[in-house]
C-alpha cells in the first residue's frame, strides 16, 4: 500500500520548521531580525505544528539551501535594485508603499518600536500630539494596528485624524528624522537616517477604516463626509467591504471557506447581498450548500452588531490570507490591500 501524502506545509510552517531544525540558539538569532507580525505568526505555527515527517523536514531543509545557493552578496543594500525587483513583482502601485516601509524601516528605530507596543500603549504616547504628528504615526503602522489605536483616541479626534492620513501626499524626510528621534528618546535608543517619505494618503485611510469596528467606522465616516464630501468618497470607494467578497475567484473563495467556522458564515450571510450567497453556495459541496441555506432558513432575527461582527471576523480572515498570498482580494486584477 502507497504511503499517504504529507500534508503540504504553508510559508508559516515551512519557516517553523526550519527554525526547529536549527535549534534554539540559532532559532532565537533568527527571530531577533523578524518583525512583530513575522514572529507572531511564524511562533504560531512553531506552538501548533505537529506529527512532521522526516521527509517534510528534509524537503523543507533541501528547499532553504537550494534558495541560498541561487543568492549572492550582489545587489545586497542597493535601493534601485530593491525598487526594480520590487516593481517588477508587484507593479509600481502596491510596490511603491511597500518599498517605502521597507527603507524607513531599516533605518527607523523610534517609528519601529512602536509596532511592538499594544494598541492602548500607542494611544497613551501619542494621544496629545499635534493632529497632524498622530496622522503620521498612524499611517507608518500596520492597517489593523492603526485602526486599533484610532478607536483608542478621543473621538473627537478621529475624523480629523483620518482626514489628515487621507490628505498626507508625502513628508519631508528631515520631518521625518525629526519625529523618529523624538520617538526614540523615549525609548532610550539611537537614530539612523531616514531614507524615505512616503506615508499615508487615502488608500491607507480606507485601510485603517476597513479594521474598526462598525459602529465607530460610521461615525468618522459622517463626520469626514460632513467636512469633506469628496475626500469621504474617495475614501470610501477604495474601503474593502463584506458584500466585495463576491469578487474573488472561485478559487480564493473555496480557501476562505476552510477558514472560516460555520457559525460566523451564517451569521455574516444574514446581512449579504444574493449575489454573494449564490457565489458562496456554488463553491460549496452541494451537501454543505444546502445545509447552509436550511441553517440561514432555520436561524431567526439576528442583531445587525452581531452580523457586522462577523463580516468583519471574515473580512479580517481574507486580508491575513491575502497578506499571506494564499488568495487574491479583488477580481480582475484590482488590489485591495
Amino acid at each position: 500500500m502507497a504511503d499517504t501524502p504529507s500534508p503540504k506545509l504553508s510559508g508559516a510552517e515551512q519557516a517553523a520548521v526550519l527554525l526547529m531544525s536549527l535549534g534554539e540558539s540559532a532559532a532565537a538569532e533568527i527571530m531577533k531580525h523578524l518583525g512583530p507580525k513575522e514572529v507572531q505568526k511564524v511562533g504560531e505555527a512553531m506552538a501548533s505544528i505537529g506529527n512532521v515527517t522526516k521527509d517534510q523536514v528534509t524537503h523543507v531543509v533541501s528547499d532553504f539551501a537550494d534558495t541560498l545557493s541561487t543568492h549572492t552578496a550582489l545587489g545586497t543594500g542597493n535601493e534601485d535594485y530593491l525598487r526594480n525587483v520590487l516593481n517588477g513583482a508587484l507593479g509600481e502601485d502596491k510596490a511603491g508603499q511597500l518599498i517605502d516601509r521597507i527603507l524607513i524601516g531599516r533605518s527607523s528605530k523610534g517609528l519601529e518600536a512602536l509596532k511592538w507596543m499594544e494598541p492602548r500603549a500607542i494611544a497613551e504616547i501619542v494621544r496629545l500630539e499635534h493632529p497632524q504628528i498622530i496622522a503620521i504615526v498612524l499611517s507608518y503602522l500596520d492597517s489593523d494596528q492603526a485602526a486599533d489605536v484610532l478607536s483608542l483616541l478621543p473621538e473627537n479626534m478621529r475624523a480629523d485624524t483620518l482626514m489628515r492620513i487621507a490628505s498626507l501626499d508625502g513628508i519631508q524626510p528631515s520631518a521625518l528624522q525629526e519625529l523618529d528621534e523624538i520617538l526614540e528618546k523615549q525609548f532610550e535608543g539611537t537614530s539612523g537616517t531616514i531614507k524615505s517619505s512616503s506615508v499615508g494618503g487615502t488608500k491607507t485611510a480606507a485601510n485603517i477604516l476597513n479594521f474598526m469596528d462598525s459602529a465607530i467606522e460610521g461615525k468618522i465616516m459622517e463626520k469626514v463626509k460632513e467636512t469633506d464630501n469628496e475626500l469621504g468618497t474617495a475614501i470610501e470607494d477604495l474601503m474593502f467591504v463584506f458584500d466585495n467578497l463576491v469578487d474573488l475567484d472561485d478559487r480564493s473563495i473555496q480557501a476562505l471557506l476552510r477558514e472560516v467556522s460555520s457559525e460566523s458564515l451564517i451569521t455574516a450571510l444574514k446581512g449579504a447581498e444574493e449575489m454573494l450567497k449564490e457565489k458562496i453556495f456554488k463553491n460549496m459541496s452541494k451537501r454543505a450548500a444546502e445545509m447552509l441555506r436550511d441553517d440561514l432558513e432555520a436561524r431567526g432575527p439576528v442583531r445587525l452588531s452581531d452580523v457586522e461582527g462577523a463580516q468583519k471576523e471574515i473580512l479580517s480572515i481574507a486580508r491575513r490570507m491575502a497578506e499571506a498570498g494564499d488568495i487574491a482580494l479583488g477580481g480582475g486584477g484590482d488590489e485591495f490591500v
